[in-house]
């Protein structure tokens, strides 16, 4: 029986499944939805109702995350029918435009390999020096004159955009358009009518600048693969858009949401500012313990397979919760406790597999220097408003926060 062929009772949610997104818990917004946690810890594979009432399979626990998105024989092709959407709008948008990461191999790894060169770890090493200057720069301006700042919007999210720009050859005086429009994208209370907009403008604007790079080359990555020749102005432009919003975006949202964090837990950035050699580990167990790819990672079976004694058949969709598998007791103990010295590296929290994440040595690098730079040259950075004012990112795709008022 073919996917299309399969019984119209596959498509109806379960009445009792637990509805994505969850809300998560007043008491700790770093920790993942209760309902979703509580589901790992007493039925790692379950069922769980979408916006539209669709039916997907939750998957929870780390080694069962893994098996899924190591599994070929889960889709990450968002047009094969049973693909789970977040929101109507994501679904226009992977529908109307896909990126590379919305399809399977081998066309995923034809397109990636345009790109694995520019984000390899010795290449991306080299870069340090830049990264620190704008880093640098960046606090220089923060600072003069003044004993606080948002934080979010003076650091965290311009460090990673110039990067972002720099490396793929982006004008950064466009940045407040693009980051609108991503904000936009990302947020999952957008309209459709929205999300077209918002992608049909970043389309146009990447089209543009792919006929500026033929007239006028450079060597950033988006005048490469425009002088390749290999893609048509649509890919181009898909795959610039993908490029500039998760560029600046997560790491944006991890810088700020790490910096509340340790600052939440006073003993553990006691333990960073006493031994600085420690923070390159630490970054991995902020990634691990913050997750901020916090409703899940969606595959689609192909066939039926079976997943933590369950059968997922095929056409059934899948979201795997990386933020719970993050947390698995199993595989990090005392996983809801943030601890700076713990091996964190079998983390998820960029995914697994052929499609984790291409520039995963370019957010390493910038959360190391971020981290790094905001410890050694603010001794007594502070919040600078109530904890329970921060507005948390609980409309977003990605996680983190809106604004971070901090003092020194």
């Amino acid at each position: 029986m073919t996917t299309a062929q399969r019984p119209q009772e596959a498509t109806v949610a379960h009445p009792d499944s637990l509805a994505i997104p969850a809300a998560r818990a007043a008491g700790c917004p770093f920790d993942p939805a209760p309902g979703v946690d509580r589901a790992r810890r007493e039925e790692p594979v379950t069922r769980a109702t979408l916006w539209d009432d669709s039916p997907v399979w939750l998957v929870t626990r780390h080694e069962d995350v893994r098996t899924v998105l190591g599994d070929p024989r889960f889709s990450a092709d968002a047009t094969r029918p049973g693909f789970p959407f977040l929101t109507a709008g994501v679904r226009e948008l992977a529908i109307k435009s896909p990126s590379f990461i919305r399809q399977d191999d081998p066309e995923h790894a034809r397109v990636r390999r345009m790109l694995t060169a520019d984000f390899m770890v010795k290449k991306v090493a080299a870069m340090r020096p830049e990264v620190q200057r704008i880093a640098d720069d960046l606090l220089d301006a923060m600072t003069d004159g003044k004993n606080s700042a948002d934080l979010v919007t003076e650091f965290a999210l311009p460090l990673p955009s110039l990067v972002i720009c720099l490396l793929l050859g982006v004008p950064y005086d466009d940045h407040a358009f693009f980051q609108e429009h991503s904000q936009t994208l990302l947020s999952l209370r957008s309209s459709t009518e929205e999300i077209r907009h918002s992608s049909d403008e970043l389309l146009a604007f990447m089209t543009r600048l792919a006929e500026t790079k033929r007239q006028q080359p450079d060597d950033g990555i988006f005048s490469r693969l425009v002088a390749r020749g290999e893609l048509g102005d649509a890919e181009i432009a898909s795959l610039g858009r993908l490029l500039l919003i998760a560029g600046h975006e997560t790491t944006a949202n991890m810088t700020s949401l790490s910096t509340l964090a340790l600052l939440r837990n006073p003993d553990q950035l006691a333990r960073l500012r006493k031994d600085p050699s420690l923070v390159k580990g630490a970054v991995e167990e902020l990634l691990r313990y913050l997750t901020i790819v916090h409703i899940g990672v969606p595959r689609v079976a192909t066939e039926d397979i079976t997943v933590g004694g369950r059968t997922i058949s095929a056409g059934e969709g899948v979201l795997c919760t990386i933020n719970t598998a993050n947390r698995d007791e199993d595989v990090f103990p005392a996983g809801d406790t943030l601890d700076v010295g713990r091996d964190a590296r079998r983390h998820v929290a960029f995914g697994y597999g052929v499609h984790q994440c291409l520039g995963q040595p370019l957010a390493r690098l910038e959360l190391e220097i971020a981290i790094e730079t905001l410890l050694r040259r603010l001794p007594d950075l502070r919040l600078d408003v109530p904890f329970e004012e921060i507005p948390f990112r609980h409309d977003m795709g990605i996680y983190g926060v809106h604004a971070l008022p901090v003092a020194w």
